[in-house]
Formats: structure tokens, sequence, C-alpha cells
């Protein structure tokens, strides 16, 4: 079925469980085709019975098809605890009018931040969420119950349907907030544009704090490939105007292409540096970009995590 069906042309989503849901599972059918056809076993619902252990929660259904011995695994059994961040700043907003929901950094942070829902909820692990703009909007503790799980769902659905504000963000007073709330050791995933108002140092400090506690960190860098890093408008004059500033710049784009792509690069360099001086894990997605690398990344730290 077409995920395209499930986009609303207005900007919203509708039943975004349902399109993480499936390209979760267009994901896991595809891994024997893949190099992380290893992961498969990072799914299943069962695992192999090992002499010695208990005999009560032997599926005995599964035995009669396959006859081999299996184990069910429970609710309970929560392996890993997730904390994703959101920042629903003004420059997340970038474009502002979308052809589809994906279209802009929010929607596909929101539908990225919606995936790993999915896999954590899939795998039995337990997922909290913050969400911040020039507030600390949204906070929930990790849980692993599905009534958290839909909580959490519609929280996310109502981030596409909010218009943004034209105040700045603090991100770096946020991550400490976050840090502060975050006890047990956790896998902390942040879904950021960074574009912060506040020096690098600030927020790197705020990048370090999330470590407290042993905390795995993942930063997910969202920009548009086309617009913010290769600086690809028409020739005519325009007005660049800043979401959270107001600023406003004329200029033609040609003009000042090559200079703003050579500080581009520098910059996501720099940030890829100080990530890892850090050991905080970076990875810079674009909104063209398949959700197949939120995925894989994800599956890849959680390897490491454990």
């Amino acid at each position: 079925m077409d995920l395209q069906h499930y986009l609303l042309e207005n900007g919203r989503y509708k039943n975004l469980s349902l399109i993480a849901y499936q390209i979760v599972e267009g994901f896991i059918s595809g891994m024997h085709k893949s190099p992380f056809h290893g992961f498969s076993s990072e799914f299943s619902e069962h695992k192999i019975y090992n002499t010695g252990e208990s005999t009560k929660n032997i599926d005995w259904k599964l035995y009669a098809r396959t006859e081999k011995l299996y184990t069910k695994q429970y609710e309970e059994e929560t392996n890993m605890r997730c904390h994703i961040i959101i920042d629903n700043s003004p420059s997340m907003h970038y474009p502002q009018k979308p052809k589809s929901v994906t279209d802009n950094k929010i929607g596909y942070a929101v539908l990225g931040a919606a995936v790993l829902m999915q896999l954590l909820k899939k795998q039995r692990d337990a997922a909290g969420l913050s969400v911040f703009s020039e507030n600390y909007d949204y906070y929930a503790p990790e849980k692993g119950s599905d009534r958290h799980y839909r909580m959490l769902y519609n929280q996310l659905e109502q981030l596409t349907e909010k218009p943004y504000t034209s105040k700045k963000t603090n991100i770096s007073k946020f991550l400490h907030q976050i840090a502060e709330n975050v006890h047990k050791r956790s896998m902390i995933v942040l879904f950021t544009d960074f574009f912060q108002m506040e020096d690098d140092k600030e927020l790197f400090d705020a990048l370090e704090h999330l470590k407290y506690n042993n905390h795995k960190v993942v930063v997910f860098h969202i920009y548009d490939r086309e617009k913010e890093f290769y600086f690809e408008f028409s020739d005519a004059p325009k007005k660049f105007v800043d979401i959270e500033t107001g600023e406003t710049v004329q200029a033609y784009a040609e003009n000042v292409q090559e200079l703003y792509q050579e500080k581009v690069r520098e910059y996501f360099n720099n940030i890829k540096l100080t990530c890892s001086k850090y050991k905080i894990k970076y990875i810079p997605i674009a909104i063209q970009d398949s959700f197949e690398n939120i995925i894989t990344s994800y599956l890849i730290e959680k390897q490491q995590f454990r």
C-alpha cells in the first residue's frame, strides 16, 4: 500500500503509527537483501529455548508447526530505554509550505521519531519523548505500554498541525533540562537542524550533559539538501528571511552560492568533529533521504549500547 495514501495534502499526518508500521515492515521484509540481514533476530517475538530454562513460556503451537522449541517474550522483558527529543523551533518548519508532510524538516523528524518508536515497540523496549520550541513543550518518561505509545504518537501528530512561532529558541537550555529528567541509563536520540542562537560551546556542553548517567547520545542532523546545503535557488533576486529572528537579506543566489556551500561544509564538519570529541554519534540526514538511514543507524547504535 502506497505510503503517500496516508499523507494529507494540507501538511498533516493521518494515522502516523500506521505509516511508521509500514516503513518498518518494509525494511524488515527487505533485510535478507541488505547487509543488515543480521538484525532480523531483533524483531522476533520469540527466542530459541535453551536447555535448563523454564518450560512454562514455551510456545507449543509454534513447536507443532516448526518442531523447534521457542519461548515467548513478554511486555515486561524490556531490554532498553530510549528517550527521543524533537527540536520544534521555527527553523525546523522550513520549508513553510511543503508539498507533502515529509518535505519539511519537522515533518521528516516527526516521522523519523515515529519509525523509531515503532522499532522500540516491536522490540518491547521503552520510549520517552521530549519536545521543545521557545518552551519545554512536552515531556513523557520512558514506558513500554501500548497506551503510552498511543499517547506519544498522538503528541507527534500534533507537531505538524501547530503553526510555528517567530520566537528564538535556546536549545542548550532545554537539553540541560531534559538531561535532568532522564534518570535511568538510556539511549537519547535528538532530531535537530542545529540552527541555534547560542555559541557552539554552550550547545556541546548541553549535549555532553545528556551523556550524564552513562547515556548514549545519537544526533540526527536534519537538513534540506537542495536549499540549505547546496543553496539551489532560481536566478531571480530573492529576499531571504531568518525564520527565527525575522532578519532579511536580499541577494542573487548564484552570486553567493559558492561561498555559502564552503561555509556550510565547514559548519557541518565542525559539528561532526565536535560530536566525535564528545563521543556523540552524529548522523546528518537530509529530508530527501530514505528512512532506512535512520533505522539502520539506530540498530547499529543499539547493538553497541548493550
